[in-house]
């Protein structure tokens, strides 16, 4: 389980295990620097924070970038149950464990976001603070797609419910069609061919779609009120997230809140803005930390 890119001191974290499951992790940066979890998203990866960890470093932070569960080869199990958000963010504990850290502060991006949103809220005693990255909360997502107009936008989310069809339609001709579908929405070509060349690894794509499919589990595992410091990250050309959502993710933060708006930039904030990403995650640690 090598490193990465991001990887950094001798003593770090390259790996962990939870059970029959191996992650892959990146960790970098000071070791005796505050702890940064990174989350990624869909179809994402750790390299999706490839820009962002280095400059952290900078700032004297350490990072540890996980490929989460069904991204890292070693931990794909079949099924949707095993991607519910309580295996996710148990998934992020056994890091913390791995690592030796009591706390540390966490920064998710897309699914990553929502897995930060759970873990903050069901373990607040492990988090530092929050960054959430263009996912707002759950509770105002949810409550977005009745009232505010973001179940238009998330037309997708139910598309990825099908079986089968979405890995056709998406790993067609090599997945020339997931490769140009991501360079539409924003992300540089070579950002977009590598991301799609590892959903055509075996069972990946299958096991990065089975966290929509476990959606309809999520009923009776709702993300309750955030009691730590929050930093919420939201672009205005999302196209996938409106604003009302964002608008009404203070109601579920009891603490301290800030919403920071970047205009005119498409949903992969972290490839396309690792400058400003890292400068309002190391403000939010030292005010907060």
């Amino acid at each position: 389980m090598a490193g990465g890119p991001a990887a950094g001191h001798g003593s770090g974290v390259d790996g962990f295990r939870r059970g029959d499951l191996a992650f892959d992790v990146r960790d970098g940066g000071p070791p005796g620097g505050d702890p940064v979890v990174l989350l990624h998203g869909f179809p994402q990866d750790a390299g999706a924070w490839d820009d962002v960890a280095p400059l952290l470093h900078a700032f004297g932070l350490r990072t540890l970038a996980p490929d989460q569960r069904g991204y890292s080869p070693g931990a794909r199990p079949a099924g949707r149950a095993p991607y519910r958000l309580r295996e996710l963010t148990a998934d992020v504990l056994a890091l913390l464990d791995a690592a030796g850290l009591r706390r540390a502060h966490v920064v998710g991006h897309d699914w990553g976001a929502v897995v930060g949103w759970a873990l903050a809220a069901r373990h607040p005693d492990r988090v530092r603070t929050l960054t959430a990255v263009s996912v707002p909360h759950p509770a105002a997502m949810a409550r977005a797609c009745v009232t505010g107009g973001q179940a238009l936008r998330s037309v997708y989310v139910g598309v990825f419910q099908l079986p089968l069809l979405p890995e056709r339609l998406l790993l067609a001709r090599g997945a020339a069609p997931l490769r140009r579908l991501l360079h539409r929405s924003g992300l540089p070509e070579a950002t977009a061919d590598r991301y799609a060349r590892r959903m055509r690894e075996p069972g990946a794509l299958s096991a990065a779609l089975a966290w929509y499919r476990a959606l309809p589990l999520a009923a009776s595992d709702p993300v309750g009120p955030v009691r730590v410091p929050t930093l919420h990250v939201w672009s205005t050309a999302d196209p996938a997230l409106g604003r009302t959502a964002t608008e009404g993710t203070h109601r579920h933060v009891d603490a301290p809140y800030r919403l920071e708006v970047l205009d005119g930039l498409p949903h992969w904030v972290p490839e396309l803005a690792p400058a400003r990403t890292a400068a309002l995650v190391a403000r939010h640690v030292a005010d907060h930390g």
